[in-house]
């Protein structure tokens, strides 16, 4: 039976940094996710959790997959980070940068509105399901990520969350329902997507919010006034700030999850394994939506330090190349045919397992590949990389890919 203490050394790190900053705040960090997720992979080294064995050995293979798709991908290993622009390039396009280009921005309002692009887009991102797909204009049709993608740059561009124009307004989104989120994604009975009611109740939700926040997004309210919050802080600003900045902003969106100390704490959620305060959080989206703001906040003058302050994402393409890869197994084989709830502890130590593997494997990726931090941060190690590697290697195990287990998806984590 596994024991329910957790390392000291773990259960320590946690408690000195909640105890410094208070509870709810300190889950809002980067650090918490690496400090908490630790926790329970030192259990799961040690051979004591419930749910999965971890083979420390096949990490160097797993790392040399990783690095075959990069070198297919990027040749000359100049790896891009991990951001949602990458799937807005379908079919050898650039489709956002075809529509920039038609607009005559300043580079302040470039940057609002690729703010408004990139948090819309991502927090439409939630896992689609196996049988949804959209069709383009002109007939391609695309599933997944990429389909996801397409859909809300469609909808984005021809004014679906800004009133009949551009980008975005906070009654737009406050008003936003999931009968114009299906109609937008092409949703009928023949083409299902998982999570509809969830993904458009965050949409209304982050207009209230908006609104609500003249302090970061300004009167009157615009989700794009972010950008001028961030600029503000500059000329530099480490990462991680821009991460607890969209959690102190958006925590609020976020449905049925924690609140501690009157905060609301987001993707994060309860372990019995997990040390004082007994929550363990990932900030998925939040913080591919912090490395999707880089770019265009680079843009606009502000330079973005320390990338790799955040973590890998906790989700299932990551997680699912550790599986695939055998660098975890499942106690109970079992366990992969059954459907799991975003809160269940197997799913929760999954996650926490994929962020720190993902620091072990960014370490080996580079070694094999001679480069250094510098010149590919984990963001970068994520895109090149161990995303599309889980990706791959789910096709070549399962058919049309899917992950190696499977979760109910609300439509608002993955």
């Amino acid at each position: 039976m596994a024991s329910t203490e957790a390392p000291a050394a773990a259960t320590g790190a946690a408690e000195t940094g909640a105890a410094e900053t208070g509870a709810a705040d300190w889950l809002c960090t980067p650090e918490a996710v690496r400090a908490q997720a630790r926790a329970l992979f030192e259990r799961c080294a040690a051979g004591c959790s419930a749910h999965f064995t971890l083979q420390p050995e096949r990490l160097n293979a797993c790392a040399a997959e990783v690095v075959a798709t990069i070198r297919a991908n990027y040749p000359a290993l100049d790896v891009p980070p991990h951001a949602r622009w990458r799937h807005f390039v379908l079919g050898g396009r650039d489709r956002w940068a075809e529509q920039v280009a038609a607009l005559s921005l300043s580079a302040l309002e470039r940057a609002r509105i690729e703010c408004e692009l990139a948090i819309v887009s991502v927090l439409l991102d939630a896992g689609a399901g196996a049988a949804w797909h959209f069709r383009a204009a002109n007939g391609e049709t695309y599933a997944r990520s990429e389909g996801l993608a397409l859909a809300s740059l469609e909808m984005f561009c021809t004014g679906a969350f800004g009133g009949g124009r551009i980008g975005t307004t906070a009654e737009a989104l406050a008003g936003f329902t999931p009968r114009a989120l299906a109609k937008g994604f092409q949703v009928t009975p023949a083409n299902p997507l998982d999570g509809l009611e969830g993904r458009a109740a965050l949409i209304a939700s982050l207009g209230r919010t908006v609104a609500a926040r003249p302090d970061i997004f300004g009167t009157p309210a615009r989700l794009g006034h972010l950008a001028d919050h961030l600029l503000a802080k500059g000329p530099a600003l480490p990462a991680r700030e821009i991460l607890m900045t969209l959690l102190d902003a958006l925590g609020p969106i976020w449905p049925g999850t924690p609140v501690l100390d009157g905060r609301a704490l987001g993707d994060c959620w309860a372990h019995p394994d997990a040390p004082a305060p007994g929550l363990v959080p990932f900030h998925k989206l939040s913080q591919w939506l912090s490395y999707s703001l880089v770019e265009p906040l680079g843009r606009a003058g502000l330079t973005i330090t320390d990338l790799d302050g955040l973590t890998g994402l906790a989700e299932y393409r990551n997680g699912g190349l550790f599986l695939d890869a055998g660098v975890l197994a499942l106690r109970d084989p079992e366990a992969a045919s059954q459907a799991h709830a975003l809160d269940s502890p197997l799913i929760i130590e999954w996650r926490a397992l994929t962020v720190i593997l993902l620091d072990q494997i960014a370490e080996r990726v580079r070694a094999q590949l001679g480069l250094s931090p510098e010149h590919l941060p984990l963001a970068a190690v994520l895109e090149g990389g161990t995303w599309a590697t889980g990706r791959r290697l789910a096709a070549q195990r399962r058919p049309g890919g899917p992950p190696p287990l499977t979760i109910r998806s609300t439509g608002t984590v993955f």
